[in-house]
């Protein structure tokens, strides 16, 4: 991420935002060729409205501590395409353990707090810090509280063991970041959700930046323009019921 003086010495380059404030077009966001490609707008807030009004656009809030709100919508953006996730000969074994253990399963958005500062807390090779800020985790409690984002975890003998947290604005599906305190706790939260969008029918998650763990999952890029006419449609149907029952997992198991 670009830093912050580097960030301050571009200003003029960037269009800054009172709170309320519309965001630019996408098109304007910085290029392969500009500092901080995918950078399209500073400043605003992080209200309810404002964030939804920026994920209904195919933006998103991405900062660390000490920066202003900094707005992203880069071009390719990395989507994972429900009917491509991979589920590996390993992953499936490991979820067959899982699913045969007593007291391990699935849940949603019964422990969302504990989820997010638990993805601010993990360590990521080649990542200094967090971007899940104190100002990020207030602001996906208070959309959690509104119903848009929701909390993917999985718990094995009574404790929380992995898990990840994501939005959903009518069928569109927002992955944000995951953790796992178990090995491959995560990968079988994503796994969960990709059988909870499979079971209603919603085709992609959007999973913002290009990684190599999630390229290994199947996550692919695509073009702005491209996710951009998905999500268009996306948001104007109906949202899923956030919650999640055993037979789901027939979606990813029986393939």
């Amino acid at each position: 991420m670009l830093g912050f003086s580097a960030l301050m010495a571009m200003t003029r380059d960037i269009q800054w935002l009172e709170p309320g404030q519309p965001f630019p077009p996408v098109s304007q966001a910085w290029g392969t060729s500009d500092p901080a490609p995918g950078l399209l707008a500073v400043g605003s807030a992080l209200d309810i409205a404002t964030l939804r009004r920026a994920y209904s656009q195919g933006i998103f809030p991405w900062f660390n501590e000490g920066q202003p709100i900094l707005w992203w919508s880069p071009d390719p953006r990395m989507v994972l395409q429900t009917e491509r996730f991979k589920l590996h000969r390993s992953l499936r074994q490991t979820l067959k353990s899982f699913l045969a253990e007593p007291g391990n399963e699935l849940r949603m958005d019964t422990a969302f707090s504990e989820v997010i500062r638990a993805c601010a807390n993990s360590r990521r090779r080649g990542q200094k810090g967090t971007w899940i800020v104190g100002d990020m985790i207030s602001a996906y409690e208070a959309l959690h509280a509104d119903g848009v984002a929701h909390s993917i975890e999985i718990w094995a003998k009574g404790q929380l063991t992995g898990g990840l947290y994501c939005l959903g604005v009518g069928g569109a599906v927002f992955g944000e970041s995951m953790f796992s305190r178990e090995s491959n706790a995560s990968k079988l939260a994503l796994a969960g959700l990709v059988a909870f969008c499979r079971h209603n029918r919603i085709t992609h998650i959007d999973c913002q930046q290009n990684t190599h763990h999630l390229a290994s999952l199947g996550a692919m890029e695509m073009s702005r323009t491209d996710f951009l006419v998905h999500l268009r449609k996306a948001i104007l149907t109906p949202s899923p019921d956030w919650y999640f029952d055993s037979v789901y997992w027939d979606t990813v198991l029986k393939r």
